[in-house]
């Protein structure tokens, strides 16, 4: 008589191989996820306290409009983050005065006056504010 080829043990190894494949894909699938969160929040800050994160900008030059005054000691980046009533008085007169634009932030300065930072706005990115809440200036 003939003999007979058993098809399971073949049936069982394609369908580990599979499995295996599986998982492992879905494990690299994971690290990718959570090591991509960890690097976006990485640069994050609760807001409280601190210096700004912010993303370095050119110095004035040819590329960027001036008006009125900016800080002598202001750099992009420079300042703490706040909140609160000086806050929200400083974005008040940037608003009122530049129109438009969405306020991302806040930074007291170290002479004390304000910068406030818009974004979803053509120009300017960067309004000062002065202690007594008017503004002295921009950039974009």
């Amino acid at each position: 008589m003939g003999s007979t080829i058993n098809p399971l043990p073949w049936s069982l190894s394609l369908f580990s191989r599979k499995l295996t494949r599986s998982i492992a894909i879905g494990t690299a699938a994971i690290a990718a996820a959570i090591g991509a969160y960890a690097i976006v929040n990485s640069g994050s800050s609760n807001g409280a306290s601190g210096t700004a994160n912010a993303a370095p900008l050119a110095q004035p030059g040819q590329n960027q409009r001036v008006v009125g005054q900016v800080p002598q000691n202001w750099r992009p980046g420079t300042g703490t983050i706040i909140t609160g009533a000086a806050a929200d008085e400083a974005k008040a007169a940037a608003v009122a005065k530049y129109p438009g634009g969405t306020v991302n932030r806040v930074l007291k300065l170290s002479d004390g006056s304000y910068a406030v930072h818009q974004i979803k706005i053509s120009w300017p990115h960067h309004v000062f504010v002065s202690k007594t809440f008017e503004v002295t200036g921009a950039i974009g």
